[in-house]
C-alpha cells in the first residue's frame, strides 16, 4: 500500500498515526495517550494493527492540540469535545468553561507575580560575592 496525503489536510483515505500526527501537530505518543484517555475514539485499525486515521479524527486532534495551547485541563477538554459534538448544546455551557480557565489562569498569574516580586527582592538583598551570607538561602530555610 502506499502512502499519500502525507502533508493533505483532506486526505480522503485512511493515514497511519505518523501521518495524522504531522497534519495535526500532535506527536504520534500523545495520539496514543488522547486514546487511552477516551479523548478521541478508538480508530479503525489494519489486519497488521496499525491505526488508521480518517478527516474527523485530525480534526478532534487539532481541537486537542489547540485546547492544549490555550492551557485547558484533560477534564476540560473531555468536556468541549463533548459540547462541541453535541449540535444541541448551549453555548452558556462552553462559556462558563473559558471563564472558569480563565480565572484560574489569572489566579496562576497572580501566583507567579508574587513569586516573581520575592525573589526579585531577594536578590536585590543578596550581595552575590564571596561571603557565604545569603539572604535568598535564608528565606528558603525559614
Amino acid at each position: 500500500m502506499t502512502e499519500k496525503h502525507t502533508n493533505n489536510a483532506n486526505a480522503s483515505g485512511p493515514i497511519n498515526i505518523g501521518q495524522a500526527a504531522a497534519l495535526s501537530g500532535v506527536s504520534a505518543k500523545m495520539i496514543r495517550h488522547y486514546e487511552s484517555l477516551s479523548l478521541l475514539p478508538p480508530v479503525r485499525r489494519t489486519d497488521a494493527g496499525y491505526r488508521q486515521y480518517g478527516n474527523g479524527q485530525v480534526h478532534t486532534l487539532r481541537f486537542i492540540h489547540r485546547a492544549r495551547a490555550l492551557g485547558f485541563s484533560m477534564m476540560e477538554i473531555a468536556e468541549l469535545l463533548r459540547l462541541w459534538q453535541n449540535k444541541h448544546r448551549a453555548s452558556a455551557d462552553v462559556k462558563r468553561i473559558a471563564l472558569a480557565h480563565v480565572a484560574d489562569l489569572e489566579r496562576r498569574i497572580a501566583e507567579m507575580q508574587a513569586m516573581r516580586k520575592t525573589l526579585t527582592q531577594l536578590a536585590h538583598c543578596c550581595q552575590g560575592d564571596h561571603r557565604p551570607d545569603c539572604p535568598i538561602l535564608t528565606e528558603l530555610a525559614s
